[in-house]
């Protein structure tokens, strides 16, 4: 065995919580269970580690196998890496019958017609999901097996998932492989990312779901009070708002849990209104800018504005439709300055 593999099989023992590791290495399965039962799992996880990569030298294994335990490992531990959203697209609505050999084959071809170097290894799972990891060498150089990149492809669907490793510039033949190997044309990021894979998956599969209405707050009731009840009354009025608020939060984002997203944005043109005799605008642009957010908890900050007295109830629509317009890459087109009229893809 490659002194090069022994290593990086040691690392990845290292990574896993020392409870964990016979668990992993059963999924694994490289090792008989014969060769798992002469491991001792109670004693320090270096020497674990280092019994481990014996086993594996008497079984011969090769990057193929270290990569697939990776694979595991990330897949157990997905919230360790950053994930973004990418959406493809097809020329027409035909619907084709996926199949997973050919899907991997012509991903492999279209990857090394490129870029010789790489390790590309495959890890199917229940959900019909796909899990690929690439790892990325040079012209010279072998595959850094320390820096892959990581993508999720839940067949029969346009979304994938992808963690990107620290070379930005594989990203483009990365995603050409993508539209090849699933028969699309074209690939754009949705400017979603979050640690938490599955919020991701529940709002793109729309697992997720919001109520979305126009409220008109109702003005308070007034007219001369005596001083006796003026306490009462604004007892009153205090509870009923705050009644008001949690129902309209629970209308617009519901009452279980939100996913985790950390970053979202969307891109707005927005007409500006401005007296004529002022001449402000020679043209008649509007004004055009790229809105971000970023929160360990986006949609959860959100939620929590209007109880916390940050923000009028309900939320504008322009924070509201995150989760909603995700297929939609965010993009608003904002008339008059107010609310936005239509949501269109770019």
């Amino acid at each position: 065995m490659d002194e090069t593999v022994a290593e990086y099989i040691r690392r990845t023992v290292l990574k896993i919580p020392r409870d964990e590791i016979k668990m992993m290495l059963q999924k694994w399965g490289f090792l008989s269970e014969a060769q798992l039962q002469t491991l001792n799992f109670r004693q320090i996880k270096d020497n674990i580690s280092q019994e481990v990569v014996q086993l594996c030298e008497e079984n011969s294994a090769d990057i193929k196998q270290a990569a697939a335990l990776d694979i595991i490992y990330n897949h157990i531990y997905q919230n360790k890496r950053m994930w973004s959203v990418y959406q493809m697209k097809k020329s027409g609505e035909e619907l084709e019958c996926f199949d997973i050999t050919d899907f991997k084959k012509k991903f492999k071809r279209r990857l090394r017609s490129a870029l010789k170097n790489v390790t590309i290894t495959f890890k199917e799972y229940e959900d019909n999901a796909i899990w690929i990891r690439v790892a990325w060498g040079t012209p010279y150089k072998k595959p850094n097996q320390y820096k892959p990149s990581y993508v999720v492809y839940h067949s029969q669907t346009p979304y994938v998932f992808i963690s990107a490793s620290m070379l930005k510039s594989n990203l483009p033949l990365l995603c050409q492989a993508l539209i090849v190997a699933s028969n699309y044309h074209d690939i754009r990021e949705m400017e979603l990312r979050s640690h938490s894979l599955n919020s991701l998956k529940d709002i793109v599969f729309k697992r997720y779901s919001q109520n979305f209405q126009t409220y008109t707050p109702k003005p308070l009731q007034g007219g001369n009070i005596e001083p006796e009840d003026a306490d009462i009354r604004i007892v009153h009025e205090n509870r009923s708002e705050k009644e008001r608020i949690h129902r309209l939060n629970q209308e617009v984002f519901g009452s279980g849990p939100q996913p985790k997203l950390e970053f979202a944005q969307y891109r707005l043109e927005t007409m500006f209104k401005s007296d004529p005799k002022m001449d402000v605008l020679d043209k008649k642009e509007p004004f055009r800018c790229l809105v971000k957010f970023s929160s360990p908890h986006l949609l959860e900050s959100l939620k929590s504005l209007a109880p916390a007295g940050m923000a009028d109830a309900p939320l504008s629509p322009l924070l509201t439709c995150i989760p909603h317009k995700a297929r939609n890459y965010f993009k608003i087109r904002e008339k008059k300055g107010l609310y936005p009229e239509s949501f269109v893809s770019p």
